[in-house]
């Protein structure tokens, strides 16, 4: 058995996802990770745990965004049934507004698979002390919001259940589940270019799960990449349960809850192309806490503290995210490979990273079927 067989570059929130599907298939102790940065880590260039993160209508609506949506959106909700605490992972009302009415094809495709939730379970007694189970169906209340109750301005609005996700405490508990309970390795390293991740004659198959970093990374050099900076404010508000958002022309304005964190709520935000500074301004500060106050009322409250304001850089792509395969000749090494570019997500990696990451790995099933599974070994 080597560890090396499958290489993952980057373990943000996409790379870890297509580490969890990978050892779901058996692939776990096969499976290296090798990253600058790590859950747990700080770093303007490590994205993921600066997210909100919320499954929300903010996607594009393409076919493959729709496409990694509705998978990220199953999976989501699976883990916040069977798992959500230890994931931080939770079901939450939202409220999702539109200065300008969204294209009829995002709204038909979440309106199709955000209805069927769950199944809920309820037990009754009897008078004479017989225990019944009743099994129903859980429906999300995907609805739009009639026109006489839009706020001010806006053009159309849809309630539905959401997924939030805690996303600096879920990515650790992925990278847990992944090295404790599938084997999963994992080193520490910058590589200086995509080839290096090939460590040995045994690794058949590389993911590039680079996001900002793929536009440099030598072997990849993807002038498409972008960062997208953002500014939040983290915020305690435990009165606050519910996600808000509302997307505007040229701005983005949301209040997410962060699940088990107690009580606290992410107040954003900002869409700015090609900014790459990880410096907060105060201007922006006043500018998100008026935008999020109008929207949602109830957060102008003496219960509502500022904890801190913060900036991340959302790995952005001109096109969308670029999920393709890449056989690659290693001449230094004497053999063949193939890698699998995973990146670009934007600020919706949370939401389509496990869809995503579902397509990338299904570009190597081949290359994976010679692998032996964990269970037979």
């Amino acid at each position: 058995m080597k560890h090396d067989s499958v290489v993952i570059v980057g373990a943000g929130i996409i790379g870890l996802n297509v580490a969890l599907v990978l050892a779901k298939k058996g692939h776990g102790q096969h499976t290296t990770i090798i990253a600058e940065h790590l859950p747990g880590d700080t770093s303007i260039d490590y994205t993921s745990p600066w997210a909100g993160a919320n499954f929300s209508a903010i996607s594009a609506s393409d076919e493959n965004a729709l496409r990694w949506d509705k998978l990220g959106y199953a999976h989501l909700l699976d883990l916040a049934a069977k798992d959500g605490r230890n994931a931080y992972v939770k079901e939450t009302s939202s409220i999702e507004y539109w200065d300008e009415a969204p294209s009829a094809a995002k709204i038909d495709s979440m309106a199709r698979y955000l209805k069927d939730v769950s199944l809920k379970f309820q037990i009754t007694s009897s008078p004479s002390g017989i225990q019944c189970v009743s099994i129903f169906l859980y429906f999300a209340q995907f609805s739009e919001i009639p026109t006489q109750e839009l706020p001010e301005g806006v053009a159309f609005g849809v309630k539905f259940t959401t997924i939030t996700v805690n996303a600096p405490s879920h990515i650790q508990y992925l990278l847990s589940k992944l090295t404790e309970e599938y084997g999963v390795r994992v080193i520490r390293r910058k590589i200086p270019k995509v080839s290096s991740a090939f460590l040995s004659q045994h690794t058949k198959v590389v993911f590039n799960c680079t996001g900002n970093a793929a536009r440099h990374l030598e072997g990849v050099n993807d002038s498409k990449c972008f960062p997208t900076r953002g500014q939040i404010l983290l915020t305690r508000a435990p009165h606050i349960s519910q996600n808000t958002m509302r997307h505007g022309k040229d701005y983005e304005t949301y209040v997410i809850p962060r699940p088990y964190s107690n009580g606290n709520v992410i107040l954003g935000g900002f869409m700015q192309k090609g900014i790459s500074t990880a410096d907060t301004f105060g201007d922006e500060t006043r500018s998100i806490l008026s935008r999020t106050k109008a929207m949602l009322p109830a957060l102008d409250s003496p219960d509502t503290e500022i904890l801190i304001a913060l900036s991340g850089l959302r790995p952005s792509r001109e096109g969308g995210a670029r999920v393709e395969r890449e056989d690659a000749s290693l001449k230094d090494r004497g053999h063949r490979g193939v890698i699998v570019h995973n990146y670009g997500a934007g600020g919706t990696g949370f939401q389509a990273g496990y869809g995503m990451a579902v397509e990338a790995v299904s570009l190597v099933s081949q290359e994976l079927h010679g692998l032996a599974p964990q269970a037979s070994l």
